[in-house]
């Protein structure tokens, strides 16, 4: 058995374990990455960093490699099929957090913070080419086996702790709970794709438009500036209703034929949605998936993060965030408490509870209730006053629940102790 390279073996090179290196890099422990792929690539499309990330990634030092990349969003946007404005509040700093909200393209923030692992940690902190066949543990440590890209076996790896950062289809996950079922499907499919576009509404809208029986989408920019005349990088998502769901494929190719029909007459002042899928260099399908909440992540020295831990539908822009917390509060645990199962257990006991918490939520009440509300008492038709079916106390009130649910009601926010 080799000697341990490291305190914590970290069992994928996604946002969330690229953020667990630095942090625990941060909190002087060593760890170490190890990847699937032979090569790391920035992949997907565009996501949403809402403020309780945003304050992790500042304090790993983050803020102006993001700004370089990244969207500062500006407000959250609602409207209906007929591009009336339902409803709109500030965002970000423009929403009095000490934090900005960024709207970025995830291989964009997935290549900030491989550089700055490569940085800190070393250029050896990474190594790819190592699928994961397995973690064992003991009274003394783990011993983690990987494969090769053609399968043979690679010397086994042995350290203090083994975390699995590796996706919603983890192995490590499927070691801990092999008679797990597959992903839940939601009831939605949903097309994904960018395109370059002129600003629109502030430049830093963030829009959630129509709803599910009929189609919905979400727009926003994700890459300012991106040519000599002033475009943007603009990211879309169309979601509808579907009996069944698509491939699960991060890579499948979408067809304008399945879903555009249902957006066809989105001809709105502020933009014209057709045009802009129709310009789009390349469309992606997936159905919106999600797990049911574990019980429990941590087993001895082997626990989950991120989408390995809490696979969520992604309804309430905090699929990425909730790694990046959880990242950092692992990383918080194991300086204060030691490298050993006690901080492990700490870990579990709080983000277990307040994952579980954001994935029901997001299947049942994320921000986008705001437009279920609005279509089912209008019965999708146009309205002359939106204050005739619905308050804007009562449109208020659902996204102030959801940020506290999700941990970034301002004042929550900024009172809360940082977790390193």
């Amino acid at each position: 058995m080799s000697e341990p390279s490291a305190e914590v073996i970290i069992l994928g090179a996604g946002i969330g374990g690229l953020t667990l290196a630095l942090s625990l890099h941060q909190a002087g422990i060593s760890c170490r990455v190890y990847e699937a792929v032979t090569e790391l690539k920035p992949l997907g499309v565009g996501i949403n960093l809402l403020p309780h990330a945003v304050r992790e990634l500042a304090e790993l030092g983050l803020l102006p490699a993001l700004d370089a990349v990244g969207v500062r969003t500006r407000e959250a946007v609602f409207f209906n099929a007929h591009g009336q404005l339902v409803f709109r509040e500030a965002a970000g700093t423009a929403a009095g957090y000490d934090w900005p909200q960024y709207s970025i393209h995830r291989g964009d923030l997935h290549t900030v913070l491989l550089r700055a692992v490569r940085d800190r940690l070393g250029a050896d902190a990474v190594v790819c080419g190592h699928r994961c066949a397995g973690v064992q543990q003991d009274a003394h440590g783990v011993s983690a086996r990987f494969n090769a890209p053609d399968g043979a076996a690679l010397p086994p790896v042995r350290a203090a702790l083994a975390v699995g950062c590796d996706g919603i289809h983890s192995v490590l996950r499927r070691q801990l709970y092999p008679n797990e079922g597959a992903p839940r499907y939601s009831g939605v499919n949903m097309w994904r794709g960018t395109a370059k576009h002129k600003p629109f509404l502030s430049g830093a809208s963030m829009v959630r438009a129509g709803w599910l029986d009929q189609g919905k989408m979400v727009i926003y920019p994700i890459r300012d500036n991106i040519d000599a005349q002033g475009n943007q990088l603009i990211n879309w998502v169309a979601e509808i209703h579907a009996p069944q769901p698509a491939m699960q494929d991060w890579s499948r190719p979408g067809r304008l034929e399945d879903f555009l029909p249902a957006f066809e007459d989105w001809h709105f002042d502020w933009l014209d949605v057709p045009a802009l899928i129709r310009a789009s260099d390349a469309i992606l399908e997936y159905p919106m998936v999600d797990q049911d909440p574990l019980p429990k992540w941590t087993h001895g020295r082997l626990t989950l993060l991120g989408d390995a831990a809490h696979p969520m539908v992604p309804r309430g822009s905090n699929g990425a965030g909730q790694a990046i917390i959880d990242a950092r509060h692992l990383a918080g645990a194991l300086r204060r408490l030691g490298v050993g199962t006690a901080a492990l257990e700490d870990y579990d006991g709080v983000r277990v509870k307040a994952t579980t918490d954001v994935v029901l939520t997001n299947r049942s009440n994320p921000p986008d209730t705001i437009l279920r509300e609005v279509f089912e008492r209008s019965g999708g038709r146009r309205f002359d006053r939106l204050e005739d079916i619905v308050s804007t106390a009562e449109l208020q009130a659902i996204s102030d629940h959801y940020k506290r649910v999700a941990g970034y009601d301002p004042a929550g926010l900024k009172a809360r102790p940082s977790y390193l």
